[in-house]
């Protein structure tokens, strides 16, 4: 079992106080991005990271990159930040590049296992250090991971979905994230921990969306919703691009809003959700916290930091039969009542958040 431990270093709080709408500048075009020479930080060394796609959720292009990209120019680190599109082909030849270019320390968010086990393996005979990042690679050779309790992350959303239910017997769907992304399992588990001993609740479908892709999320659901007539009162959704896919499901149904649906992220999209009450909660993961813990444990590795005071836990890499030291944070539930918390943190903007019919929810809510 992880441990974990609340966590907001120095760093951090430079960044969010430094950092202002990053929400709204992302760059989807998966291009590389370079900095350093900024911060005046006395590590020298060059870091790689690698995003996976623009398609699973929108957090990697508008958060992580801008944030990351912020936090080794604050370090005065130089760092080259792509995104793989969804190409595990593609994500192999920018780890190729990066290691050829130089970098000493490569981060990767991976598309499946063994595409990521194979990079952190070429990279460990070049000398190479590894960082798995928000995804721990299952028989990969990454010295460290971090990211949000995972397992944490499902079992909000298992205890959001029950208090958006209540006590009364319901008929529970689950969708899950990718088969192929660990978390996605983690999310499950952390899931059926807090519903399965829930004797009101009846589990009665449960399927993983391939990629996490919204399109096949909609089809798998319908499918679920068609099959069981209908006859379904609550959503497990593993986040909110698979929820807002359930959410167009129930509306061509009229039941948008009256089903209870969960979600993670805290997108955009999401938080309109619940604003709408069309979605009853998602799980937030500030993206500062995670990007300047990469950070801050990469410029560690940098300077020769054999056991960097970041790492606060350890996780379990079961097909590698080995536990990876690990930074692990703590997420928060989102409901109507606290969307103003990811505004205030400055993850998105009200000028993003409260636009056409949800204006007015915002201006409820004290949202501005």
């Amino acid at each position: 079992m992880a441990r974990r431990r609340t966590l907001m270093t120095a760093l951090a709080a430079t960044l969010v106080f430094g950092l202002t709408a990053c929400g709204g500048g992302g760059d989807d075009d998966g291009g590389g991005s370079g900095s350093g020479g900024g911060g005046g930080g006395e590590a020298a060394g060059k870091v790689g990271v690698i995003l996976p796609d623009t398609e699973s959720s929108p957090r990697w292009e508008s958060f992580d990159r801008p944030l990351l990209e912020a936090a080794f120019e604050e370090a005065g680190i130089e760092a080259d930040i792509q995104n793989a599109q969804g190409d595990a082909q593609q994500m192999q030849t920018i780890a190729n590049q990066m290691i050829t270019s130089g970098v000493t320390v490569l981060a990767i968010v991976n598309l499946d296992n063994a595409s990521g086990a194979q990079i952190q393996d070429q990279a460990a005979q070049q000398g190479v250090a590894t960082i798995d990042y928000d995804r721990l690679t299952l028989g990969g050779s990454a010295e460290y991971y971090v990211s949000f309790d995972n397992t944490e992350v499902g079992r909000l959303q298992g205890q959001g979905l029950a208090d958006c239910l209540g006590d009364e017997p319901a008929n529970v769907a689950f969708l899950n994230g990718s088969p192929d992304d660990s978390n996605a399992t983690s999310f499950s588990n952390g899931a059926h921990e807090v519903l399965d001993p829930m004797s009101q609740y009846t589990q009665v479908a449960e399927q993983a969306v391939p990629g996490w892709e919204p399109t096949e999320a909609l089809t798998i659901f319908e499918q679920m919703y068609t099959q069981q007539g209908g006859d379904i009162q609550g959503v497990l959704a593993a986040n909110d691009t698979l929820a807002n896919a359930v959410i167009q499901v129930l509306a061509r149904n009229n039941q948008a809003g009256a089903v209870p649906v969960t979600g993670q992220d805290a997108s955009v999209e999401g938080l309109q959700n619940i604003l709408a009450e069309r979605q009853c909660m998602t799980v937030y993961k500030p993206a500062a916290e995670e990007a300047n813990a990469l950070a801050e444990l990469a410029i560690a590795l940098i300077n020769g930091e054999e056991d960097p005071s970041i790492v606060n836990g350890e996780s379990e890499d079961p097909e590698g039969d080995r536990t990876v030291p690990s930074v692990l944070l703590d997420p928060v539930t989102i409901t109507r009542d606290n969307v103003s918390r990811v505004v205030e943190d400055g993850q998105v903007t009200a000028a993003e958040l409260c636009t056409g019919e949800y204006a007015a929810a915002c201006t409820e809510l004290g949202i501005q």
